[in-house]
């Protein structure tokens, strides 16, 4: 009785959880800063330019030159000390972008720039970021004029102010043009398109740090100087230079031009041909280290009154001119940075340039705000540190406290891999082409004994990958148990997990998971203990309760892909929570759901009181998301003589031909209910970010 009462009680509350980000506003930012964004409440929904909360992203800092402190500033901190706005319009961003306060300015959609061209002229103190990776700005660009100093742009798309001739000598449209400036962070954008430059830092610009923008499709992509002074400090590191024809960058008398971990690439047969790579020009010194050109014809030239030391770069398919002499300078004695291995920059650039779907640390070794990240390397090859990946897990110091990114180079690994809880912020790394390049996989089953004779391995103990260590991140692989039903009929116990997490703020992102029965395990580390996972970009294969567990999961923009069994039928089921009562179970938001398999032959989820535990109150909410027609028209299921409508199964605003009208056999949330049902109420107080 007492646990019937419970149940009751916790279904009255159902309409009133936790404030969440509302719905326009979460679709705009592209996932997914939680609540970092602020709890936009209706005056902010009323006014697209209202004051929130500041995110914690709004603390971050510049690495590089644009962290010396010269000229009276301390750092590049940009708007942190000012309220935070968000901004939709092209007059509010100009309103805030130009104003004499601090402020760190949210631009949660596109902003057309009018007239084309239109270069808004920012002030200091400022912070111009992109809502996950919705924020654009169209047709035009910034400037920062004389003395404006502290100012960081991030995770913005600024493009297409091209006027239709390639070497326009007529329009100046640049993305950001410096004249004077001096303490600016450039960091996360994608930038491409322009009638001018992408970057143009010009006039004795100083204390600059560019760092994991994606560059593409220009002509004349990064100028720097136009100035006969050699002052100018700038740090340019982990950026994708992608058939971009001239100043990639072209540096002329800079004091000090430290360029490393750069990624230039021509690729043959298009309309673009990079003519020169790297330019030293005037009195330029130059360091350049660990950066990979690819492609490039003249990859690195120097004028004769240039500096310019290399060290650690690789050149593949390039021709012409590579040229490097002269005395430079140690960039150490200005600040402290970790170079990633040449080898491994193609990978980290294709993966981590460009805006985020959240704004944080990127898989590298290179110093950001705090510490820097350790880097090992898996290859089957013996190219790498390790030739296993579970080699790499035991070299991880127990109870480290700072990012470990094992890069694991395409291949078939076929081990267990365990991820202990003493080692917590590890990230598995793909370094291939395409997520299905690298393979972790094996194929232990529930009924498959032990080769020490100490019985089988049970269902959890059946996983090829298992991660029992909070902030794992994995990215860009494959996970899989091939595990052949058909040929083992007479095994007792076919539940085959490929990937089991028992553990907290855990991100799977650009992953496939693929398997039969039980494919994926989202657990937590114990009954009262929090485990939050969030899975974006990703493919989840199955047929029987493929994804199930006990953890408060988010399975967003991703493709779950229903599979047949072994004997050919097109029959099974989705998820099957285990929820505790009182927390989140399951978030299926702005995803697909389909396969090659029967029509009506799956239900989304069915409940599990895993041990029988009536207390327990599984919850699966699919939301936006297209259904195919492999999904039954009553969707919920009944398990092991506990009825789905006594827990908590819902739907909201699906499409496709699998989806449906409300019913008593297909519980909708109305509007007020899904509002609080997002992913920031799943999330709480952890907000993704790679790392």
């Amino acid at each position: 009785m007492e646990a019937k009462q419970q149940k009751a009680r916790h279904r009255r509350r159902r309409v009133g959880l936790s404030i969440g980000i509302p719905v326009a506003v979460a679709a705009a930012a592209g996932m997914a800063y939680g609540t970092d964004l602020g709890v936009f409440g209706e005056d902010a929904q009323r006014s697209a330019s209202a004051a929130t909360a500041a995110p914690a992203w709004a603390d971050d800092v510049a690495d590089g030159f644009a962290s010396v402190n010269s000229q009276g500033q301390n750092g590049t901190y940009g708007g942190r000390d000012g309220k935070t706005v968000t901004v939709k319009t092209l007059a509010d961003l100009e309103k805030y972008a130009t104003a004499k306060e601090p402020y760190v300015i949210v631009v949660a959609g596109t902003i057309n720039m009018d007239p084309k061209g239109k270069e808004i002229k920012v002030a200091s103190d400022k912070t111009i970021v992109g809502a996950g990776t919705s924020g654009q700005i169209v047709g035009g660009g910034f400037f920062l004029g004389q003395g404006v100093h502290n100012v960081i742009i991030r995770n913005l798309t600024i493009r297409d102010s091209y006027a239709g001739e390639w070497n326009d000598k007529d329009h100046d449209f640049d993305a950001i043009q410096m004249d004077g400036a001096h303490h600016v962070w450039i960091d996360h954008n994608d930038l491409r398109h322009m009638a001018d430059g992408l970057i143009d830092s010009r006039k004795d610009t100083t204390n600059v740090t560019v760092s994991w923008n994606k560059l593409s499709d220009n002509n004349k992509t990064f100028g720097i100087g136009w100035t006969e002074n050699t002052t100018a400090d700038l740090t340019i590191h982990h950026n994708w230079f992608r058939e971009t024809e001239q100043r990639n960058p072209s540096t002329d008398n800079v004091a000090h031009a430290h360029l490393y971990n750069n990624y230039l690439q021509d690729v043959p047969n298009t309309d673009i041909t990079t003519s020169y790579g790297n330019y030293a020009r005037g009195k330029t010194k130059m360091v350049l280290e660990n950066s990979v050109f690819e492609g490039l014809k003249n990859p690195v030239t120097k004028d004769s009154t240039a500096a310019v030391v290399q060290r650690g770069n690789v050149f593949t398919g390039t021709s012409g001119r590579n040229e490097s002499g002269g005395t430079a300078f140690d960039p150490k004695s200005f600040y402290k940075y970790t170079l990633d291995k040449a080898a491994d920059v193609p990978a980290l650039l294709k993966s981590g340039a460009g805006p985020r779907t959240s704004i944080g640390t990127t898989a590298s070794a290179s110093t950001r705000t705090n510490a820097a990240a350790t880097a090992l390397t898996v290859a089957k090859d013996g190219s790498g540190q390790f030739s296993s990946v579970q080699a790499a897990v035991n070299a991880v110091p127990a109870n480290n406290t700072s990012r470990v990114v094992i890069s694991i180079k395409p291949g078939t690994y076929r081990e267990l891999v365990k991820v202990p809880r003493d080692k917590q912020h590890v990230t598995f790394q793909g370094t291939g082409a395409s997520r299905k390049d690298t393979v972790i996989v094996f194929n232990n089953a529930a009924g498959t004994p032990k080769p020490d004779g100490s019985g089988n391995y049970g269902t959890s103990g059946s996983a090829t990958v298992a991660v029992e260590a909070d902030n794992f991140q994995a990215r860009n692989l494959t996970i899989s148990n091939d595990f052949d039903e058909a040929r083992n009929q007479s095994l007792n116990g076919h539940q085959a997990v490929a990937l089991r997490t028992n553990a907290d703020k855990v991100f799977l992102d650009g992953v496939i998971v693929t398997g039969d029965q039980d494919t994926l395990l989202l657990d937590t580390a114990a009954k009262d203990k929090l485990g939050r996972v969030y899975v974006n970009n990703s493919y989840i294969v199955g047929n029987v309760d493929f994804i199930f567990g006990r953890a408060s999961a988010v399975i967003n923009k991703s493709v779950i892909t229903l599979k047949k069994r072994w004997n050919g039928d097109s029959a099974g089921y989705v998820t099957a929570p285990s929820t505790a009562a009182n927390r989140k179970g399951f978030l299926i938001a702005n995803s697909t759901v389909n396969g090659d398999v029967s029509a009506s032959g799956f239900h989304l989820g069915r409940p599990w009181h895993a041990g029988g535990d009536a207390a327990l109150d599984p919850q699966t909410t699919v939301r936006n998301t297209s259904l195919s027609s492999a999904i039954k028209s009553a969707p919920w299921t009944d398990m092991s003589g506990f009825s789905w409508k006594d827990d908590r199964f819902a739907e909201y605003k699906n499409t496709g031909p699998g989806s449906g009208s409300a019913s008593g056999d297909r519980p909708q949330l109305t509007d007020a209910q899904a509002a609080d049902q997002e992913i920031g109420d799943w999330l709480g107080d952890w907000t993704p970010s790679a790392s």
